[in-house]
């Protein structure tokens, strides 16, 4: 069956890849961005060149009714998105006493509501059809906390216990929800550490090496489909071995 699939931060990264490992698996694919437009429009290629099709949409999910824009754009398209990935995510790096709120805010709004905004807009139509995927990307630290970044572990906490919630909520529907929780990933997000700094942080992985957006996307798209139905309420760790 031909499946739709919606990826959040999907212009660079994580996201990137994952929009182009569920083209490969044959779905027609959403790109949403936020800046990045030639870069979403890029990946978008990608995704096509494997025989499906792609649209781009811009959205700041830093505002509320982000989500539902994203929705009502594409029942215009009549596309209707049975895989919801969330991988749209900010991170903060400060003391907890010097974080603003209008950082705070910002980084709730993206990474834990908008969680909760993407099932609101695509559940219904998913339980019409009896069956979903909603995978969140979380990360190690909403297990573990971190000094410097408790925004972000509080979010990526929040969210984790979210996916457990909501597959409670759906699995009656034959809807899945999970969280993918990687460690160190070569992205952006370690573009601030030095060369020094991230041959300790490779020691400190069992497997010796930082992860790939590909390791993340190639996860996701197991939980993406048919093959993983009995798979929901988790918390998946990817970190090499980092925390266990």
């Amino acid at each position: 069956m031909k499946r739709v699939a919606l990826v959040t931060g999907a212009s660079r990264g994580i996201g990137a890849a994952v929009a182009r490992r569920l083209a490969e698996d044959g779905a027609d694919v959403a790109i949403h961005f936020f800046a990045a437009a030639e870069a979403a429009e890029a990946v978008a290629n990608d995704c096509r060149a494997y025989g499906g099709q792609a649209v781009v949409l811009r959205a700041d999910m830093r505002l509320r009714g982000a989500c539902l824009s994203m929705k009502e754009r594409l029942d215009e398209l009549g596309w209707t998105p049975d895989i919801v990935v969330h991988c749209a995510g900010i991170a903060h790096y400060g003391l907890l006493e010097d974080t603003d709120d209008d950082v705070w805010d910002g980084l709730m709004n993206v990474n834990l509501k908008g969680a909760h905004e993407l099932v609101k807009a695509f559940a219904p139509t998913m339980r019409g059809n009896r069956w979903g995927r909603f995978v969140f990307l979380s990360s190690v630290w909403g297990s573990v906390g971190a000094a410097g970044e408790a925004a972000y572990a509080a979010s990526k906490g929040g969210l984790n216990a979210f996916a457990k919630s909501a597959a409670k909520e759906l699995a009656s529907s034959g809807i899945t929800a999970n969280a993918v929780s990687p460690g160190a990933v070569d992205t952006d997000m370690l573009s601030s550490l030095g060369e020094d700094d991230l041959n300790e942080l490779r020691r400190d992985i069992p497997l010796g090496r930082l992860g790939t957006p590909d390791d993340v996307a190639q996860l996701v798209r197991f939980l993406a489909s048919d093959g993983a139905g009995y798979v929901t309420g988790q918390a998946i760790g990817l970190n090499g071995g980092w925390h266990m």
